[in-house]
């Protein structure tokens, strides 16, 4: 009984730290347990919901949701989420929750690579995908601008064909990639009157090899375009 009582605070312990669900701290516990002894070493600071997400800041989700990663993770948890499909999920938060749908797919995302459903990268299909994102000093519009307008876009994404699927200014911004098969899927989001937010998803890549080459790709190409705005002083 006294194991038992001590396995249980270990587990409540974990979850305090990570923000796993009962089930997945008490999991991962036991692996530890049965795996080969090896020489004691420091345990690793279990690392922040943002890091593992590896896109949106705490403090970010926070401003724009209402709440920090921690407290969507155990919203979701309680919401049979390791259970639900990424479609479900991302509903469950803009129906009940009242999560514009980009950040609903931004949750949705975190929350599943937190809880082991999908690693960094990779949709819960097993297709690959690749994210980055940049604050630059310009209103929302100029940002999207430099997305929809063929010309400014050449002008920091050049020899690249862009078929434009769908767009809503100055909010969000869809098109096939060279052609296709694969697809970027933009958002942007204002972050002051004159600063805002450009985040780029990268989808339908065949494997983790493609989707680290256009992480580092896209990391690239907006600090270009951030770079380019900037300097030319463009913040109307």
């Amino acid at each position: 009984m006294t194991n038992e009582k001590s396995f249980k605070t270990r587990v409540r312990t974990r979850m305090e730290k990570t923000g796993e669900s009962y089930t997945t701290a008490r999991r991962h516990l036991i692996n530890k347990a049965t795996e080969p002894a090896t020489e004691p070493s420091p345990a690793p600071s279990p690392a922040p919901a943002a890091a593992q997400t590896e896109r949106i800041a705490d403090d970010l989700i926070r401003a724009r949701t209402g709440r920090g990663w921690a407290e969507w993770f155990a919203l979701l948890d309680a919401a049979a989420g390791t259970e639900r499909t990424h479609t479900q999920i991302a509903r469950h938060l803009v129906t009940e929750h009242d999560v514009p749908g980009w950040w609903s797919q931004t949750i949705t995302v975190g929350y599943e690579q937190a809880r082991g459903l999908r690693a960094p990268g990779q949709q819960r299909d097993g297709g690959f995908s690749a994210a980055a994102s940049r604050t630059v000093a310009v209103p929302a519009a100029r940002l999207y601008e430099a997305f929809a307008d063929e010309t400014a876009r050449a002008g920091w994404l050049p020899d690249i064909e862009v078929r434009v699927r769908t767009t809503t200014a100055p909010r969000s911004f869809r098109a096939d990639w060279a052609g296709g098969p694969t697809r970027i899927v933009v958002g942007f989001d204002a972050v002051g009157e004159s600063k805002a937010r450009v985040s780029v998803l990268h989808e339908k890549l065949t494997g983790a090899e493609q989707a680290a080459e256009l992480k580092a790709y896209w990391r690239e190409r907006l600090a270009a375009l951030k770079a380019l705005l900037e300097s030319n002083g463009d913040n109307r």
